[in-house]
């Protein structure tokens, strides 16, 4: 069980580190664009003792606590923010607007709770670094960048986060949801699907609409491939494995008399094995080719590979370990299992890369009453959830306990330090 002297002042730091949310929340940034994000967390971790460093992986923050012989033990949070127009009537709500990645201006908010992760990582962090005598051990904080894109987890690897700051032994996070607040969701094994983006283009022979014969036309080459993508789940998906196809972005022509010259798809897929990862990729590609081939395309499609998360997977053993923790820090009636969530997350790239464990967890940020009376009467799909215009956690009980958790799980794995006499 968490030490209970740690734990004790959870309620005068998250009251302290309200404010800070507010902040975040009502300067929302961009996917490789959190430069003040970042140096906020770093201007409130250095005064906690903790050895910051920032721009890692480009506008990522770690910060390294050490106190003695012991684990390495890796908490993280991601603070970027999405392209959406804040509804929620918030007194702190964005107005911010920025431009996006085709550098088309868009307005700019916290919809998926990034800022309530760095804020209760931020209070995790107080709480470590003032119990001393408490713990020993490495901590190791990372707040990153660019979860959106899932890219930010591979940009801080990439720029050595494994070899410029102590190695982590178990690397754990959570993710704020639409779940009633204070409770927290618990899944092992397989808890977020792997995700694969790809762009596609379509090559045609551009003409006039009442010559089509003398055309190669691209809109109906996409058509035929939107509809054969629907049979990858329904015919090669195995029936006890999941996959998901979607095609989210048709782009093609100006004008309803030309047929024109190309047209471009955008494709999102999420799967829950290695296995019907590879199987569903490979016939999007081989399907994009056969049907291009088969209607005359002059040349070749484009296929590209864009964004790929793997599935998150929460080490079966330390998720065990670190729920019994929660237990007896929070009382079985505050947690909730979990089924697997069809979003995805790029934190388990760094349990990958460094062969450790990856524990992760969801917990609630919906007024209680409200998302409990919706869960019990079937009206689930009601509730704002991540993403959505009106997605913002209630400030309380919501960060105590993303606060607390985060301690809690960081005890469970940190060394005690030796008994004086």
């Amino acid at each position: 069980m968490a030490d209970a002297t740690v734990l004790a002042g959870a309620a005068e730091v998250s009251a302290q580190l309200a404010d800070f949310y507010q902040d975040l929340h009502r300067h929302p940034e961009l996917s490789l664009h959190e430069h003040r994000t970042g140096q906020r967390v770093a201007q409130a971790l250095r005064p906690l003792g903790f050895d910051v460093t920032e721009k890692v992986g480009g506008t990522g923050v770690v910060g390294v606590l050490t106190r003695g012989a012991g684990p390495v033990v890796m908490l993280r949070a991601d603070f970027d923010a999405l392209p959406v127009q804040e509804q929620t009537g918030l007194s702190y709500a964005s107005t911010v607007r920025a431009a996006g990645e085709d550098g088309v201006e868009v307005p700019v908010m916290h919809a998926c709770g990034h800022d309530m992760h760095a804020a209760c990582l931020v209070g995790a962090a107080t709480l470590l670094a003032r119990a001393d005598g408490a713990w020993s051990g490495t901590v190791l904080v990372v707040f990153q960048p660019a979860e959106e894109l899932a890219r930010g987890a591979r940009d801080m690897v990439a720029d050595g986060l494994l070899q410029r700051f102590p190695k982590p032994g178990i690397v754990l996070g959570q993710h704020v949801g639409p779940l009633p607040a204070g409770l927290i969701g618990h899944a092992s094994g397989p808890v977020m699907a792997a995700a694969d983006s790809a762009e596609i283009v379509l090559h045609g022979r551009g003409g006039h609409g009442s010559r089509p014969e003398a055309t190669v036309d691209p809109v109906l080459m996409a058509a035929h491939v939107i509809t054969r993508l629907q049979g990858i789940v329904a015919r090669e998906v195995p029936p006890a494995e999941a996959a998901v196809v979607t095609v989210g972005r048709v782009q093609a022509g100006t004008k309803d008399n030309i047929i024109p010259s190309a047209a471009e798809l955008g494709i999102n897929i999420r799967t829950y094995s290695p296995q019907t990862r590879e199987l569903v990729r490979a016939a999007i590609e081989r399907i994009v080719s056969s049907e291009a081939a088969s209607s005359g395309a002059p040349r070749p499609p484009e296929l590209t590979w864009t964004l790929s998360a793997p599935l998150l997977v929460s080490d079966p053993s330390a998720t065990q370990a670190t729920v019994a923790a929660f237990t007896g820090y929070f009382g079985a009636d505050r947690l909730l299992p979990m089924p697997v969530v069809n979003a995805s997350e790029d934190v388990g790239v760094f349990g990958e890369a460094a062969g450790v464990p990856t524990v992760f967890w969801f917990w609630g940020g919906l007024e209680y009453e409200t998302a409990l009376a919706a869960v019990r009467d079937g009206r689930i799909d009601s509730l704002p959830g991540n993403h959505s215009p009106h997605f913002a956690p209630v400030i309380e009980p919501t960060l105590s306990t993303g606060i607390e958790a985060l301690t809690v799980a960081a005890l469970t794995w940190l060394g005690r330090p030796p008994a004086t006499s």
